[in-house]
């Protein structure tokens, strides 16, 4: 068997994996906040955040904070588990 795994392709899109990077360390953000930290579009976050979601990856609730629109994503555990793999058999294309 060959030492190298396939990686998961969902992972594999750059903006895919640098939100999950950022909700692996915290309860929750906010939708705004990965927007400003990745620097992605409102559209294409969107459309990665759906991605993500459909997946089981992350979950997603939208509510309102005033009269404002909040949406507020979170890892779930099934989430963890694909970036800890993802990052263990990354580690072995490194070695």
């Amino acid at each position: 068997m060959s030492q190298f795994q396939p990686l998961d392709p969902l992972l594999h899109s750059q903006l895919r994996l640098a939100v999950m990077s950022l909700l692996i360390g915290v309860d929750s953000a906010e939708f705004t906040f990965i927007k400003e930290k990745t620097g992605a579009t409102s559209g294409n976050l969107s459309v990665q955040l759906d991605k993500l979601e459909q997946a089981g990856y992350i979950e997603i609730e939208k509510s309102f904070k005033g009269k404002r629109p909040l949406t507020t994503c979170r890892i779930t555990k099934h989430g963890i588990n694909a970036f800890e793999t993802y990052v263990e058999n990354l580690k072995k294309y490194i070695e």
